[in-house]
């Protein structure tokens, strides 16, 4: 069995590191409240699934050695985050959380947080190469050992994530008390979407 304790403490580390997830879950926090961060913060850990399975299955092996393959991916998920940026810059209305509504939206921002995460190829060949550092190969069942990691990794993204979304929560209720500001909070939304954008679809600086 790998070592869990050893995971957990990794795995903690990572996920408080800066980086475009953590900036979603942030940024939905304070612009829609804390439900909406923490729907983020579930969809990009559900995300954790898809990249394990790749990971145990050898695709992400695949898609590091196809340069092609991998700007293919990393492309489509950075211009889905543009999207989402554009659209909050152009319908402010779809950034505000009606009663009776609620549900729908955070059920959209979930799909779209599962969607941006599995659209990260990076996300993926970080996955291919960390997971199996904790893989007792003497142990046997490889494959069952890489799924109970991301299971892990995931528990551990929700809680590091649920964190954030709570506090951008409290900081967005402090913001909306301003009307100058809650005004233009899709503003900052938008923008930082794109930017986030924009940031996936750079190359890794040297």
């Amino acid at each position: 069995m790998p070592d869990i304790a050893l995971f957990l403490v990794a795995s903690a580390l990572l996920a408080v590191a800066p980086g475009p997830d953590i900036v979603y879950v942030l940024t939905r926090g304070i612009v829609q409240g804390r439900k909406a961060g923490f729907a983020a913060a579930l969809g990009f850990a559900t995300g954790c699934i898809f990249h394990t399975l790749l990971a145990a299955l050898g695709v992400a092996a695949l898609i590091r050695s196809s340069p092609l393959a991998f700007d293919l991916v990393r492309y489509a998920g950075a211009a889905y985050l543009i999207w989402i940026g554009i659209q909050a810059l152009r319908h402010a209305s779809s950034f505000a959380l009606t009663e009776g509504g609620e549900s729908k939206a955070y059920r959209t921002i979930f799909k779209q947080s599962v969607l941006g995460n599995a659209l990260n190829p990076k996300v993926t060949l970080f996955f291919l190469s960390f997971l199996p550092q904790f893989v007792n190969t003497e142990a046997g069942n490889v494959g069952a050992q890489m799924l109970l990691l991301g299971l892990v990794f995931m528990a551990v993204t929700v809680g590091v994530f649920g964190a954030v979304a709570f506090f951008s929560g409290w900081i967005g209720e402090w913001l909306r008390r301003k009307p100058a500001i809650a005004n233009r909070l899709n503003v900052f939304a938008g923008v930082t979407f794109i930017g986030l954008g924009i940031r996936v679809a750079l190359p890794d600086m040297k």
